[in-house]
């Protein structure tokens, strides 16, 4: 008997393990259908919000976390959610309690795939698993594409304008938006994407016409895109606009515009989303302007304040908004600190600017080198001035940016008075012989004046 209850406490383990384990799976796949029953299929949520004033609502500012948290209030887990859209729970909590925001057109895409919402409530090009219009074959085959084209052609056109420069570029800008945009404006069935595609390509357009030397065209372009921004309702955007024409009024010698500007950016940020880096390109606009103006102690202020908030943690973007960065900070912040007359100070930052600056974006490259060597300059070191000027001769003769020749022309005035000095002397021919090739072939753009130079 011993023996025998030996066998059988031996066998038993054996013998059950399969069925515990079968039992095992059973308990969970049991869970898993009950969840399945339970929680109803995303799509399905949408479908039967499509015609929702909330979810619309929703979609037209592009705002995915209350999207999700209509979702997840209708009996969706965030598992699930997470899983549908491919992006981590994590990521999908930041969204849903509005610490961030999605801004890459590619996740738009994912979630708009994944949930079946049409791409024209996002602003996107019609996707490839909606119906096609019944009377598509009576459609011009030169109709303007969905609002989602224009931020891939606003990416290809910002791409090659660091590059290239805004001269070559205006044009086809300008046609882009009287071609593909315009029409929409007044076509009943666009929404208010469509005011924000054509405020931000527009703002765009003023950019590429002061790169271009032309900046009473700039100003009417800033003039046109801001309340454009505003019909959209979208006041991040009218706030980068407000920004843009700070620049501009202060390019055109006008520093109390450009503070009032500056000023105005700011109020409507402060009634938008939190966007860190438009609040610090701001701030660095006040701080230009008012140290343009000797205003020492307000524009300090003003030039901690950006930086202050370009440090704030913030995972949050703008699809239209060009972006403002440590690089972009640390080149104003060298110009700010120049015009306050702090040099050791504006050399860090005009370091920093150039060490971060990416060879990709020419045109920003080649200005923060300018700076520098101006820098230089004033600090009484010409021959670090003469080292970075140096650089300044590799730029490609072919940067269509008249903003750039005409800061290196302002640089050779600057180096002239140290014209005895000898490696100041032979950098000056250098540049003479550059600059006479870089004005052949940029005669399209830069005519030349009867002395045969330009200021």
């Amino acid at each position: 008997m011993e023996t025998g209850t030996r066998r059988l406490q031996k066998v038993t383990p054996t013998r059950s393990q399969p069925a515990m384990l079968a039992y095992h799976r059973f308990l969970r796949y049991s869970g898993e259908l009950h969840m399945s029953l339970r929680s109803p299929e995303p799509r399905e949520v949408i479908a039967g919000l499509l015609e929702d004033e909330r979810l619309i609502a929703a979609c037209t500012e592009r705002d995915m976390g209350a999207v999700f948290r209509m979702v997840n209030a209708r009996g969706v887990s965030t598992r699930r959610i997470a899983a549908a859209v491919d992006i981590t729970q994590g990521r999908l909590y930041d969204y849903m309690n509005g610490k961030s925001r999605v801004e890459k057109l590619t996740l738009f895409e994912q979630i708009a795939d994944a949930f079946h919402i049409p791409g024209r409530l996002l602003g996107l090009a019609r996707r490839s698993w909606e119906p096609v219009p019944a009377t598509v074959g009576h459609e011009r085959a030169d109709r303007p594409p969905p609002d989602g084209d224009d931020l891939v052609a606003m990416d290809h056109f910002r791409s090659a304008d660091r590059q290239t420069g805004g001269g070559r570029l205006y044009g086809a800008v300008v046609r882009h938006l009287a071609d593909r945009v315009a029409p929409r404006l007044v076509d009943i069935g666009s929404g208010p994407q469509v005011f924000a595609a054509a405020a931000a390509l527009t703002e765009m357009a003023g950019w590429m016409a002061h790169d271009s030397g032309h900046d009473d065209r700039a100003a009417k372009h800033f003039a046109r895109a801001l309340p454009l921004a505003r019909a959209s309702g979208d006041l991040p955007l009218a706030a980068h606009v407000a920004a843009s024409n700070s620049h501009l009024a202060l390019a055109t010698g006008d520093a109390t515009a450009a503070v009032g500007w500056a000023r105005t950016g700011l109020d409507l940020a402060a009634r938008a989303p939190r966007i860190p880096a438009l609040t610090a390109r701001l701030h660095t606009m006040q701080a230009r302007a008012l140290a343009v103006a000797s205003q020492r102690t307000p524009a300090t202020q003003a030039l901690e304040a950006a930086h202050r908030h370009l440090e704030a943690p913030s995972a949050t973007a703008h699809p239209w908004l060009s972006p403002f960065d440590r690089a972009a900070l640390a080149g104003e912040s060298a110009l700010i600190l120049r015009d306050l007359e702090q040099y050791d100070e504006a050399l860090r930052h005009a370091e920093q600017a150039v060490a971060l600056r990416e060879s990709g974006r020419a045109r920003s490259l080649a200005l923060s080198r300018i700076s520098l060597v101006e820098i230089h300059v004033r600090r009484s070191d010409l021959d670090a001035a003469v080292s970075v000027a140096h650089d300044l001769l590799r730029i490609s003769p072919t940067l269509g940016s008249v903003r750039v020749v005409r800061q290196l022309d302002s640089m050779r005035r600057l180096l002239e008075p140290h014209r005895g000095y000898p490696p100041v002397q032979e950098y000056l021919v250098r540049f003479d012989d550059a600059r006479r090739a870089r004005m052949l072939l940029l005669a399209d753009l830069i005519p030349p004046s009867p002395g045969g130079t330009t200021a």
